[in-house]
């Protein structure tokens, strides 16, 4: 599945970038959130990186920002710690500790990709007039 995925990494850490990069993930990367956005609206990717920066208050507000700008678009939130707001929660797709390690990693990324690849569209509801009116053939004439 890597291979095929382009990912935007809002992250610093250049080890957990290389992991990603080896594992056939084509990368977006940077380290600062605005430029982030810009390069979401830029680029398309298939899932999002967003590393959680502990004491920075706008990370409700970037997760509201993405999931706007592309709301079917996968979000990983990576954090060193569990003082994430009940916000971060509801809009990411998966929350990963850094202290999983990098197979967890690994494996959320596929599995929320997978996920929202294989997401069906939502069916339009047919009219009423649909619902209730007969075929021609079956009409008398």
């Amino acid at each position: 599945m890597a291979s095929n995925s382009t990912l935007l990494c809002i992250h610093r850490d250049p080890a957990q970038l290389s992991l990603l990069r080896e594992s056939g993930y084509e990368l977006v990367t940077t380290a600062n959130r605005h430029e982030g956005l810009r390069l979401l609206d830029s680029r398309l990717v298939d899932g999002i990186v967003l590393e959680h920066y502990q004491g920075i208050a706008d990370s409700a507000a970037m997760t509201a920002a993405i999931k706007q700008a592309r709301p079917g678009v996968p979000i990983v939130m990576l954090t060193d710690h569990l003082e994430v707001t009940a916000y971060d929660l509801e809009a990411v797709d998966a929350l990963v500790l850094n202290a999983d390690g990098p197979q967890f990693l690994l494996a959320t990324l596929q599995f929320v990709l997978k996920k929202a690849r294989t997401k069906a569209p939502a069916k339009p509801k047919p009219s009423r007039r649909t619902r209730l009116s007969p075929p021609d053939s079956f009409r008398l004439k």
